[in-house]
């Protein structure tokens, strides 16, 4: 099991590190909120859907329910009309394509080209969210398929927190590379 520790709440981080589909659930959440919010949202998710996190079980939610688990307080996300929907865009990709495994996704990848490939085809994952999810199962899942080396990240990502106090250091280093790389 991967060590990843994306939030200040042990719990959410063991949850993102058992549960891939966890992991992407945060991935999905992560615009516009705080790293630790866009990351502890799984596990709040999981806990008012009541069952335990996965593919199946967002995409069997009604969307109306869905919404409404985001916006009980606190919400999961600045946004959580739009939010749920993507949720649930993301887990019914999952569903319609991988059978609801979300390992499928970098498991049956022939090569690097084809994963990146593979994650920018779920719903609201660009260049830049797909190629920090490609820097995540390559330096915390292990994860090395043909041609890795050329296409992890080369800005600071969330892949690059070893512990919950790399947390503050890694939102400083995004900010700086943010400021240079628009100034």
């Amino acid at each position: 099991m991967p060590e990843i520790c994306f939030t200040h709440d042990d719990e959410a981080n063991q949850l993102l590190g058992e549960n891939p589909m966890a992991l992407l659930v945060g991935l999905t959440l992560y615009q516009q909120v705080p790293v630790e919010k866009a990351f502890s949202s799984p596990l709040e998710l999981q806990r008012r859907l009541g069952d335990p996190l996965s593919a199946k079980a967002i995409a069997n939610t009604d969307p109306e329910r869905l919404e409404e688990l985001f916006r009980e307080k606190p919400a999961l996300h600045r946004f959580p009309a739009n939010m749920a929907k993507r949720t649930a865009a993301v887990a019914d990709h999952i569903v319609d394509h991988y059978g609801g495994d979300p390992t499928v996704i970098w498991g049956g990848a022939t090569d690097s080209k084809d994963l990146l490939d593979r994650i920018q085809a779920l719903p609201g994952f660009g260049e830049y969210k797909a190629t920090v999810t490609f820097t995540i199962l390559v330096k915390r899942y292990g994860f090395r398929p043909e041609g890795w080396e050329g296409r992890i990240a080369d800005f600071p990502t969330v892949a690059d927190i070893e512990s919950s106090d790399d947390i503050d250091a890694f939102k400083a280093r995004k900010k700086d590379w943010k400021e240079a790389s628009t100034g």
